[in-house]
């Protein structure tokens, strides 16, 4: 069963975001090198944008996501969740070799926050574009997705810089709106799950087919071209706790998960309750509906459209 998504009035106002950290490259060719190494185009990445980006394994597996943006032109900033920044890290330098190029951990020089509804007002005007960055005196705001038509954005900026205008709003409600809005992050449990297309990235953003090569590119490129897109990402809800990670399962396939959760959030007091996720599902399993968590006996999933159109129905 899909339902269509609700509105979301109370997602409103500024969410300091300490999962989140910050992967800085610096150098005369930490532009390139990173267009080397992840499914965006960073090459030619402006002053005024950003890029939704995977960094993938050789198998096209997505090992790490991020929101990356350049601070200057020889200073680019990945944004993504401190639990696989390290790892992530690691990974990265292990590819600079002679590229004029360094990488560090910056988190401890920056902070993060999100944006959302009426701070997002104050602080940008309503017409800039999904992915637009904006500089607000010493701050980076990139412009995201919306959730059910609120308005949401990321700033960055260095610590001791006065953080932005609005009402606190709980991290967890952002998580949520994060949820919501379509577009998942890739965290521990989920890493080297997904080719990009299975979370929807080549439709948000997230996958330049016309760039050069790097980790995974035949791979993603084979996906979108011969027709062998089987799994699509969907939002899911459940009276369940869902967690990325978990299997999603059909009943004409007992023994066979269909799908997994990539990312999920509480439902905010006051707004309902149970568990909200995105999810990544075979296209079949969709088609055949009954759906359910851990197992064909575990609690049943509702779910919505994605929350954006698909490269296919552009």
């Amino acid at each position: 069963m899909i339902i269509q998504p609700m509105n979301i009035p109370t997602l409103q106002g500024v969410a300091t975001l300490r999962q989140l950290g910050v992967i800085r490259a610096e150098g005369l060719d930490a532009a390139s090198f990173l267009h080397g190494q992840l499914t965006q185009d960073t090459a030619l990445l402006g002053q005024t944008e950003a890029r939704l980006a995977a960094f993938c394994s050789a198998k096209g597996r997505m090992q790490a996501s991020f929101v990356v943006f350049k601070r200057s032109p020889i200073e680019v900033l990945l944004v993504c969740p401190q639990d696989i920044l390290a790892p992530t890290l690691k990974r990265l330098s292990m590819f600079v070799m002679r590229a004029k190029a360094k990488l560090s951990d910056a988190s401890a020089d920056f902070s993060v926050f999100g944006l959302a509804g009426s701070a997002m007002d104050l602080a940008a005007e309503k017409d800039q574009p999904v992915w637009a960055k904006l500089d607000v005196d010493a701050a980076n705001l990139v412009v995201l997705y919306p959730a059910d038509g609120v308005r949401r954005g990321l700033w960055v900026a260095p610590v001791g810089t006065p953080a932005p205008t609005g009402p606190a709003l709980d991290a967890a409600v952002w998580a949520w709106g994060e949820v919501r809005s379509g577009i998942a992050t890739i965290s521990p449990p989920v890493a080297d799950a997904f080719v990009p297309q299975m979370l929807n990235y080549e439709s948000v953003g997230g996958v330049n087919f016309k760039k050069g090569c790097y980790p995974g590119q035949e791979v993603v490129a084979r996906s979108q071209f011969r027709g062998t897109l089987k799994r699509r990402a969907f939002l899911a809800h459940a009276d369940a706790e869902l967690k990325a990670g978990d299997e999603i399962f059909q009943a004409s396939e007992p023994d066979q998960p269909c799908g997994t959760v990539a990312q999920a959030a509480g439902v905010p007091g006051g707004l309902g309750s149970g568990w909200d996720a995105i999810v990544s599902l075979q296209l079949s399993a969709v088609e055949a509906g009954g759906l359910h968590l851990g197992s064909v006996t575990g609690p049943s999933l509702t779910l919505s459209p994605a929350p954006y159109p698909l490269l296919a129905d552009i």
